[in-house]
């Protein structure tokens, strides 16, 4: 009886342990199943978010009077992007170099940056801190003139070019028809003009000197007359002619001249002092770039005001361009495609057309034109009679840059420090280090 109480004992037993086995068996195949099942939800869940994921952009610029005019460009791009945040964060245009330089340097910085042009751009982009961006969409209907601006000595290119800038003369049309004053035609004449405004106890020219890219950005206009457009310039950036020549030590003379036609105080006064001063009236011309004639208008929308080419002794009219920045990405971006994505909205006709309408700027994208009267009719100057602002385009080079160092003479010229031709000696001694042609 006990024998076979102990067979049933062990009976039960295996019987029960083959029944949990089972249940294991059967509880293993199940969440197996359901991990396979619960991974391929979470997979595609994951493919979801993927897509719907906000995405943040940030943007680095010097424009920082753009702020209003960039929340509509964002507008129009999340039409067709909603999941890509854009931020417009601009600094200060005197200190936008040394705060992107140093943000870029520790691997942080913006997301999307607003390049200088030419050289002092294309530094950053050979010390391997700009994203290349020839893959994208949009660059082939640009000249390659244009694209030149951003592009690297590696063939590469590294920005999408954003507008085309020209300095000129920019004049109050009322202040000129109370005096009887018609628009110069040549270099003399615009002598005459000034001297008629300054014996009328009127300002002729709002200008300052307290900063020096306001130099070199003058002598490209002023500089532009007395070395007859392009004549000068042709023969300097192939190295037929240098700083050293009389010509140029005379449009540094001329700049010199001009002294006695801009505000009392001229040395202590900065752009946004002379933009003032033309905006409200108390000066008759504005030497300065297109750039400024939204800001401008801002400031005073009853000024009517208009432009003239600057002239030449020879008669010639000319205007100075140059592709005046370009949008890049930060190498050490964590949302490259995305910033992308947002670049090659830059390149089409809706963001040109916004472009043009918003901003009163002179678009680089071949076609886009303007209802803006002054706009159009620069913009129509500036296929005709245009000559290249050297300064930007061919000599930022060296350390300090050749147009630096222009600057600080000029700087110190108006203060009476150095002469025009000790000016002149300056610049083609640095020149001569970093220039390529004088070499």
């Amino acid at each position: 009886m006990r024998k076979m109480t102990r067979y049933l004992i062990l009976f039960l037993f295996a019987m029960l342990v083959t029944i949990v086995l089972a249940a294991c068996s059967d509880s293993g195949d199940e969440t197996a199943t359901d991990a396979k099942d619960g991974n391929s939800e979470k997979e595609v869940t994951s493919s979801e978010e993927k897509v719907e994921e906000k995405v943040k952009l940030t943007i680095g610029s010097w424009r920082t009077e753009d702020g209003p005019k960039y929340e509509k460009v964002i507008a129009l791009f999340n039409e067709t992007n909603p999941n890509i945040q854009v931020e417009f964060s601009p600094t200060k245009n005197t200190e936008y170099n040394t705060i992107l330089n140093t943000a870029l340097q520790a691997g942080e910085g913006p997301d999307i940056f607003h390049l200088r042009p030419y050289a002092a751009g294309l530094k950053l982009a050979d010390a391997g801190f700009v994203e290349p961006i020839s893959d994208i969409d949009g660059l082939d209907q640009y000249s390659e003139n244009y694209l030149a601006a951003s592009k690297g000595a590696d063939g590469e290119q590294y920005g999408v070019p954003l507008n085309i800038s020209s300095t000129q003369f920019f004049y109050n049309k009322k202040i000129f028809a109370d005096q009887g004053l018609e628009v110069p035609a040549t270099w003399d004449e615009f002598i005459e003009v000034n001297e008629k405004l300054l014996d009328a106890g009127i300002t002729p020219i709002a200008m300052g000197t307290k900063e020096g890219w306001l130099l070199s950005l003058t002598h490209g206009i002023v500089g532009s007359g007395v070395l007859d457009g392009n004549v000068f310039a042709d023969k300097l950036v192939t190295g037929e002619t240098d700083f050293s020549d009389p010509a140029f030590v005379e449009s540094i003379e001329a700049m010199n001249d001009l002294k006695k036609y801009f505000p009392a105080n001229s040395e202590g006064l900065g752009m946004d002092d002379i933009r003032t001063i033309f905006a409200m009236e108390q000066a008759a011309m504005f030497p300065l770039g297109s750039w400024e004639i939204p800001v401008v208008s801002e400031l005073n929308p009853d000024l009517d005001f208009g432009f003239f080419p600057m002239p030449s002794k020879n008669g010639n009219q000319s205007v100075t361009t140059w592709v005046d920045g370009s949008f890049a990405i930060n190498a050490k971006s964590k949302n490259i495609e995305a910033a992308k994505t947002f670049l090659e909205f830059l390149t089409t006709k809706e963001f040109g057309e916004l472009f043009v309408d918003e901003f009163k700027m002179i678009s680089a994208i071949p076609g886009i034109t303007s209802d803006d009267e002054l706009l159009g009719e620069l913009s129509k100057t500036v296929e005709s009679s245009s000559t290249p602002y050297y300064w930007v385009v061919n000599f930022v080079s060296g350390d300090p840059t050749t147009k630096t160092v222009l600057e600080t003479e000029l700087q110190g010229m108006y203060l009476g420090e150095v002469t025009p031709a000790e000016v002149a000696q300056k610049v083609q001694g640095n020149a001569e280090i970093s220039f390529e042609p004088f070499k």
